[in-house]
């Protein structure tokens, strides 16, 4: 290990227990770990969860719908 990232790590002991896990899931993803570093919220896995059963039973955006956020954003 350089002694930069002992540096990092030395004051990371230091950072609440949240804090240290968030480090630890980017060191992860960054050497190429397989594991997701953003975690959702309970209301944004609701929300995924929704859309995924949305999916499921083949419901999807008209183009119209489509068309509309587009429109919305300038594209």
């Amino acid at each position: 290990m350089t002694n930069l990232l002992e540096k990092a790590v030395a004051k990371a002991r230091d950072l609440s227990p949240d804090l240290q896990d968030e480090i630890a899931r980017l060191m992860l993803a960054f050497v190429g770990d397989e594991n997701s570093v953003y975690r959702f919220t309970p209301e944004e896995a609701a929300e995924q969860d929704a859309a995924d059963a949305e999916e499921a039973r083949g419901e999807y955006a008209t183009d119209a719908e489509v068309r509309a956020i587009w429109a919305k954003y300038g594209l």
